[in-house]
């Protein structure tokens, strides 16, 4: 299987936070933003298997700052680590200010994808290529996360 280069998932993607998109003290909801992440990443996932991806787990969703109504919410997803059928995608998410272009880091987020066949079964997905010192330190903390996540769902089925 060819090894595809983590900068080809890359995804960006932008939102304008409407009044609908917001609860009553004119910042987005928190479930909102959660599923523009879970779309950015999902499309990220979608770039490196070229196959259906389903969302497994969300492992880090925090939020640091609101997004209000009137601002745009850019996210951006990369895969951080593949494993055998699952990968990691990292999302971080920052609120632009239209009329001044000032920006500021709203959440970051980690979540878990897996890769569906034909049969929608779980398949095995192509390695991931790291090429900068960056990605390969994006690689190895996915690599500690997943090993946290699966010792604690062992723990769980005790």
């Amino acid at each position: 299987m060819t090894s595809v280069p983590a900068a080809a998932s890359r995804v960006e993607m932008t939102q304008l936070v409407m009044p609908g998109h917001a609860n009553t003290v004119g910042t987005a909801f928190g479930g909102t933003v959660m599923q523009w992440t879970d779309l950015c990443a999902g499309m990220a996932a979608m770039r490196h298997a070229r196959l259906p991806v389903v969302t497994a787990s969300v492992d880090r969703l925090d939020f640091l700052s609101p997004v209000r109504i009137g601002q745009i919410a850019i996210l951006r997803a990369q895969v951080n680590a593949v494993f055998h059928s699952s990968m990691e995608v990292g999302v971080v998410v920052d609120t632009e200010e239209p009329g001044t272009g000032e920006r500021r880091r709203c959440c970051t987020a980690f979540l878990t994808f897996v890769a569906l066949g034909t049969d929608g079964r779980p398949v095995p997905l192509p390695p991931l290529l790291v090429s900068s010192e960056e990605e390969r330190l994006r690689e190895r903390e996915a690599g500690v996360r997943r090993a946290s996540r699966l010792a604690l769902r062992e723990a769980l089925r005790r």
